[in-house]
């Protein structure tokens, strides 16, 4: 099944598949849109060169541009929108994701859910394609409400996931969404941690202590990171040259940019996209994750 509804410019839709997806997704272009993914268990996706053999039900959280692959074990809903109908940038203060299930340079924002969770999801995604196929009055704004509300409850079993709940570790959580937000918005043209640590006005070393935390990551490798993943992302979805992602990056040496991402990467900018091209099978590596019984 699928719908699809258009307010002006803003734009929603669903789109159920069952070892389909693929064949599903060649029939309309959805690169444009943000894109909630529910796959259940069973199923094998990548995500930003990143891959999840799914042990249990699971939502994912994809912006434009993002890498993601869908292999057709899959079974789900995706969700689809574009900025126009909802962004979390401008929203930030209702449901206080941004840095979390979307622009999170710490990790890939995917949350997985246990049986009871699931339930609760699947009914909201039920109540968004009754919407839509019944069209009623203020449907607009009904939808957005009930995206909100799967944000919100998304958002919500993050943090229980990542043990947030002292009010230390909110404040924690909050400094870390701030960097998260200011690296996503600058890792073209910052690349230093003391560029960062000048914005939050602290010294470099008291954000590398902030950061490390609660993170396995220093602020270092996480704007690296940040960078590198843009690149994948250019290597796999554009035809630039490598010395033209290295210039979009913000490296005036190309070379120094080539020995960087060989580092980051373990394989070279050509081989990297030689590797994901299309048609080549999926990476080896498998990645599953368990999540633990909580409040909700």
């Amino acid at each position: 099944m699928a719908g699809f509804k258009q307010f002006s410019f803003k734009k929603f839709g669903y789109l159920d598949f069952e070892h389909d997806y693929n064949a599903q997704i060649q029939k309309t272009d959805y690169s444009e849109f943000i894109q909630i993914l529910f796959i259940k268990a069973g199923g094998h996706t990548v995500i930003d060169f990143k891959a999840y053999d799914l042990k249990q039900d699971a939502l994912f959280f994809i912006n434009p541009g993002q890498f993601h692959k869908i292999e057709d074990t899959c079974v789900g809903t995706m969700l689809y929108y574009n900025r126009d109908f909802y962004c979390v940038e401008l929203h930030d203060k209702e449901v206080a994701c941004d840095g979390i299930l979307f622009h999170n340079v710490y990790d890939i924002p995917v949350v997985m859910m246990n049986e009871r969770y699931s339930e609760v999801m699947q009914r909201s995604i039920g109540e968004i394609k009754a919407e839509i196929d019944a069209s009623d009055s203020n449907l607009e704004e009904m939808l957005r409400i009930l995206l909100k509300q799967i944000i919100i409850r998304s958002t919500r079993i993050w943090k229980q996931e990542h043990h947030v709940t002292t009010e230390e570790a909110r404040q924690e959580v909050e400094f870390s969404r701030s960097f998260s937000q200011m690296v996503e918005w600058n890792y073209t043209k910052l690349h230093t941690v003391a560029d960062y640590a000048d914005m939050l006005n602290i010294t470099p070393k008291a954000l590398n202590k902030r950061i490390t935390r609660y993170s396995k990551t220093t602020p270092n490798d996480i704007i690296k990171n940040r960078i590198i993943l843009e690149a994948k992302r250019l290597l796999v979805h554009t035809q630039l040259s490598v010395k033209e992602i290295a210039y979009k990056l913000g490296y005036d040496d190309p070379s120094y940019f080539i020995r960087l991402f060989s580092r980051q990467a373990e394989t070279s900018p050509q081989n990297f996209r030689v590797q994901y091209a299309p048609g080549r099978p999926r990476p080896p590596e498998g990645h599953s994750r368990q999540v633990k019984e909580s409040s909700f």
